[in-house]
């Protein structure tokens, strides 16, 4: 499953304010980068209301360095997407923040419960979930 669209981070802008200003947190096969939300820099989405643009938003960034196949690429982003929107769709989370993931080659050896774990303590460590 994909993110829903109000959980999606989209835009240039959004991903060079986090890129700049984010604080980074690593793990061992992922590096997490947070940062305060700037509504006024998302791209324009009309399928979203007012209420939704203030909603947690999140990234999954996966280079060829991980896999060379798109099709390993994109299940762990499947796998990824999933567990963030199950943990971050319920009330136990800080709102106002942007998040992206980046996946280092290491994790294409690591099991997708392992990635997930590791994502898991990662939002733990940056004090998003509860």
């Amino acid at each position: 499953m994909v993110l829903p669209h109000s959980m999606r981070l989209r835009g240039y802008k959004c991903f060079n304010y986090l890129y700049k200003e984010g604080k980074r947190y690593h793990g061992y096969s992922l590096v997490m980068r947070v940062v305060r939300a700037k509504p006024n820099l998302m791209k324009a989405n009309p399928k979203l209301k007012e209420s939704e643009l203030n909603s947690i938003k999140c990234a999954v960034s996966i280079s060829h360095k991980v896999s060379k196949k798109a099709v390993t690429r994109n299940k762990i982003r499947r796998n990824i997407h999933n567990f963030l929107r199950k943990k971050l769709s319920s009330k136990t989370f800080q709102s106002d923040y942007w998040i992206l993931f980046s996946l280092k080659p290491i994790s294409s050896t690591k099991d997708s419960s392992d990635l997930l774990k590791e994502c898991e303590n990662l939002l733990l460590k940056a004090s998003l979930l509860k």
